[in-house]
């Protein structure tokens, strides 16, 4: 009888699709089972190079102080997490192989990052098919939004960070406030720059303003060495006011040549968190005064108002002794909300993240601003609502919150102050 079944399944094409899909299944069982057996292990995917390098590094560090802060206090899940970092060089081809590498090769349950919005944008699509969960700090184009309600990324995105959408309106009364309008705008054309950019424009013109080259609108290309000709086009009409779209290293090369050729003159400059840097205003320069060319402009950032920022200001000061830069407690919410969420499902995957993503961040629960406290919680069969240092963290079904912002001013010599916050209901 033996003999005769191995005959007929040697002849059955049924018979042997049937083999090769169970064998996939139990591979893939096997597969599940040894990640949920062996310890957490998460990526960072962050610019330590590139066009965003000079914000990343600090990114960098708020990941490894999170993921140290849970291991002295017992870990994920009985044993404690390894993290894996790769740079995105600021560039969505080298992010893509970094990100392959993180989900195929290192197996990692979720990754923070990306940081740039375009960066993202190729990563995700990775996350998603690899069944990874991705928490970006900084990533703020409305792109994601509108590809969270089409399902693109099956629940494997989510960021601590307010999508454009709210900071373009904050920017926007910003501009108002100031007097401003007649604006030109100029965009790095990237998800993140032209996303802002649209965002902008019809929150502008809501509030009565004009945007003079709103049917020609001026985008460069992050990768030129020059950028006379688009300095030229964003400023021919003269506006009075130029809102500036940019990253820091390209968006440098852009004011500076406005400014040699005398289109800066009168025209208050409007800036946002992808040019929040102190190296930001060094790169454009000075004037032949001595003063930073940039003096007077104005910006809005990703602000932090939460129950946790007091102490995490300490554990920050006390890591580095330095102050906390921008989008470093946004990034220190994601990594520890991605552990919490992994303990509360009991499951070292990105699938168990995802399942309790919302749950740890959200109400109903009780409201913990401690990672270690939420931890032990969670632990005891508790729900939690974890209140982060960057804010309230409540993320909605699309993966998106909604926190403060920064206005911020360049002195004349150069260094960034915070001069006011507003909420994007104000």
């Amino acid at each position: 009888m033996n003999q005769l079944f191995k005959q007929k399944r040697k002849k059955s094409p049924s018979g042997l699709i049937l083999g090769i899909t169970t064998l996939a299944s139990t591979l893939l069982i096997t597969s599940c089972q040894a990640n949920r057996n062996e310890g957490l292990k998460i990526g960072s995917l962050l610019p330590k190079t590139g066009d965003l390098a000079s914000i990343g590094q600090n990114l960098g560090v708020a990941i490894e102080l999170a993921v140290e802060t849970i291991n002295n206090c017992g870990g994920v899940n009985g044993d404690p997490v390894t993290l894996i970092n790769q740079d995105s060089q600021t560039d969505p081809s080298a992010a893509s192989a970094a990100m392959t590498k993180l989900t195929e090769v290192d197996r990692v349950a979720g990754v923070v990052g990306a940081f740039a919005s375009s960066v993202s944008s190729s990563a995700v699509k990775i996350a998603a098919r690899n069944r990874v969960m991705m928490i970006s700090p900084g990533s703020t184009s409305p792109v994601f939004t509108e590809g969270a309600k089409q399902g693109s990324y099956q629940g494997y995105w989510a960021r601590t960070a307010s999508p454009d959408t709210y900071q373009a309106k904050a920017l926007a009364a910003l501009a108002r406030q100031q007097g401003l309008n007649r604006v030109a705008t100029v965009a790095i054309n990237n998800d993140y720059g032209v996303g802002f950019e649209r965002e902008f424009v019809s929150a502008f013109q809501k509030l009565g303003g004009t945007v003079i080259n709103d049917s020609q609108p001026v985008r460069y290309d992050p990768k030129a060495s020059t950028l006379d000709t688009e300095a030229r086009a964003a400023l021919n009409g003269k506006p009075d006011g130029l809102i500036a779209l940019l990253y820091i290293e390209s968006g440098s090369l852009l004011l500076k040549s406005a400014f040699e050729q005398g289109l800066t003159e009168g025209v208050q400059i409007l800036l946002t968190d992808g040019v929040y840097s102190q190296d930001f205003p060094k790169l454009v320069g000075e004037d032949s005064s001595g003063k930073s060319i940039l003096t007077g402009a104005l910006g809005t950032s990703a602000g932090a108002d939460g129950a946790a920022l007091s102490e995490f200001t300490s554990l920050w000061k006390k890591k580095t002794g330095e102050n906390w830069t921008v989008y470093v407690p946004q990034t220190w919410d994601a990594t520890v909300l991605m552990m919490l969420a992994a303990q509360a499902s009991g499951e070292n995957t990105g699938d168990g993240i995802k399942s309790k993503l919302r749950e740890v961040a959200n109400a109903p629960g009780k409201e913990v601003s401690d990672p270690c406290q939420a931890m032990e919680l969670i632990r005891n069969g508790e729900e939690i609502n974890y209140q982060g240092a960057s804010g309230d963290v409540d993320i909605d079904r699309y993966g998106d919150v909604v926190s403060i912002f920064d206005v911020w001013r360049i002195k004349e010599d150069g260094s960034l102050e915070t001069i006011d916050q507003v909420k994007p209901a104000d």
